[in-house]
């Protein structure tokens, strides 16, 4: 297999893998129905993602960049939702805290 079809299917994972978050996130963003998302895994996978990026740079492998870059985004995004709706829903059960 040469470097440019190595390259091109690296291209062709990335961009499937990172749009099937954009569902997700589109969901979540709309209804803001973050229930059946666990905190601890997508604390776990959104440091995970950030990882894969920085190892993307520092091979400087575009396809592991760019596919991380979008997918932290997203799951960042997702985190953050969850994260503030825990929050809330704490915050109503316990006023005074």
């Amino acid at each position: 297999m040469t470097a440019d079809w190595g390259t091109w299917i690296g291209y062709a994972a990335a961009t499937l893998t990172t749009a099937s978050f954009v569902p997700q996130a589109w969901l979540t963003f709309r209804t803001r129905d973050v229930a059946g998302i666990s905190l601890g895994m997508y604390a776990c996978f959104t440091a995970g993602v950030a990882l894969w990026l920085a190892y993307g740079i520092a091979l400087g492998e575009w396809p592991i960049i760019v596919a991380n870059a979008v997918t932290l985004a997203l799951a960042a995004s997702i985190l953050a939702v969850k994260v503030g709706v825990v929050r809330a829903q704490r915050r109503a059960k316990h006023p005074s805290r």
